[in-house]
């Protein structure tokens, strides 16, 4: 057992490596001077080559890519082109936002999306399975800059319930989570659905009907603690997802996390901001798939075993 958790923290700290390099490289591949675009085009050479100095833009790509990863590993991701502060500062500011709305959003998504799923699987062809599996789609199919859009207008513009945007209240959270879980929701939802279905056809589930049990104990004990394999598979990726980042939704209701970060970062072309925001999206990624990993040997004891 050790050893497998040390080959998993290997693998980690590989994926990392592997995306810091490709990160790195993709970014300085794209046209542009961001120091130029930070000091203006009026600007003078010698203030130019001066900041490429300062910034170590000067050096070679092998020099600059160490000296990212060496102060990576110290905790320094560099300074902000446009905002002149520690990237470290500008990620813990906006960290917190992201992981608040990517927490709301699967709380809404767990709170529905298991409920719906399991009441379908067991009821079948029934008209309330038909209506949520079109919900599900539905939900799936919706762009979310769209939806987003729709309950502005209904919620805010419309009823003047809801603020707009902004972050700071339980108000400004309603709609920005309700958007970033639509997806998250239809897809759990349906998968729940798939796999409930699949389980309540296995021999120990018959087995455990002919003795009497009831259903509920059936279905909530026994099948689905089986059936969770794949579905806690996609909500971690899910998850992941969400918290590296959701930045059309950020973007609509104008909320400050890691996602309009980096949205900022690109458009100004801030290297060391978008290499900081890439880089706690991975580390969120892989902290995500190694929580699914330790839940999969407590859901099968098949894992444990291998």
């Amino acid at each position: 057992m050790p050893n497998l958790y040390i080959r998993q923290v290997l693998q980690s700290a590989f994926v990392l490596l592997n995306v810091t390099i490709v990160v790195f490289v993709l970014i300085r591949i794209v046209p542009g001077d961001p120091v130029r675009l930070m000091l203006g085009m009026e600007a003078s050479e010698d203030a130019i080559q001066a900041a490429r100095a300062q910034f170590g833009y000067d050096r070679p790509l092998h020099e600059q890519y160490l000296r990212f990863v060496g102060g990576a590993l110290r905790g320094d991701l560099g300074h902000s082109l446009r905002f002149r502060r520690p990237v470290g500062e500008l990620l813990m500011e906006t960290l917190p936002a992201t992981l608040e709305l990517a927490a709301a959003a699967v709380g809404i998504a767990l709170v529905l999306a298991f409920p719906a799923g399991i009441y379908a699987a067991v009821h079948r062809g029934s008209l309330a399975d038909r209506v949520l599996m079109g919900g599900a789609l539905i939900g799936q199919a919706m762009p979310i800059f769209w939806l987003g859009i729709m309950l502005i207008t209904l919620f805010s513009v419309k009823l003047g319930w809801l603020p707009t945007s902004g972050r700071g209240s339980l108000a400004q959270l309603v709609m920005p989570s309700v958007t970033l879980s639509t997806y998250v929701m239809a897809l759990l939802a349906r998968l729940t659905r798939s796999n409930m279905l699949e389980v309540l056809r296995e021999p120990y589930v018959r087995t455990a009907r002919a003795k009497g049990l009831r259903e509920a104990l059936v279905v909530h004990k026994h099948a689905l603690k089986s059936a969770a394999l794949p579905i806690v598979t996609v909500l971690g990726l899910q998850i992941g997802a969400l918290l590296s980042g959701a930045v059309v939704t950020e973007t609509v209701f104008n909320w400050p996390g890691i996602g309009t970060l980096a949205l900022r970062a690109i458009q100004q072309r801030d290297y060391p901001v978008l290499q900081g925001v890439v880089l706690v999206s991975a580390v969120l990624f892989v902290v995500i798939n190694g929580i699914v990993d330790l839940l999969y040997r407590f859901l099968d004891p098949r894992v444990r075993l291998a």
